[in-house]
């Protein structure tokens, strides 16, 4: 059913909540998994690749660690690391992968921008055509 399925990853504590639920739903499915991090600060929208920046090292190492940890358990992974506007590189990796699923977290609205202009989440629903699975962050218990 799910062959491809792109998980997005902000490198925060809702991660594993998205993670947690995908795993047991690739392995099920014999899903390949792309794990995608879009690097969305002020260097990596305006110098992409090109930007020497701790952040871009921080989050290829981030998704390196996680891709190792998934592999591990036999789950097929591939990484990305995008740069530039979130929604726009999500709806773009999911054409350029052929993903059938797209797993997100989310936070909820965090800043008056989210209210007026929508989140990231609400953006990418409304622009593909393949299911979306967000999760909000699970509550510490």
């Amino acid at each position: 059913m799910y062959e491809t399925i792109l998980v997005t990853l902000d490198a925060s504590p809702t991660d594993h909540t998205i993670l947690s639920h995908i795993i047991p739903l690739a392995k099920r499915m014999n899903s390949k998994l792309v794990l995608l991090h879009v690097a969305d600060s002020w260097a990596a929208r305006t110098y992409g690749k090109d930007a020497i920046h701790n952040e871009l090292t921080e989050d290829e190492a981030y998704l390196r660690n996680v891709r190792d940890e998934l592999k591990a358990e036999g789950i097929e992974v591939e990484t990305e690391l995008a740069y530039g506007e979130p929604a726009n590189e999500i709806v773009r990796w999911v054409k350029e992968r052929h993903c059938d699923l797209i797993a997100m977290s989310t936070h909820g609205h965090r800043l008056l921008g989210d209210i007026l202009f929508g989140t990231t989440a609400q953006k990418v629903q409304h622009m593909v055509s393949v299911p979306v699975l967000m999760l909000r962050q699970e509550k510490p218990k």
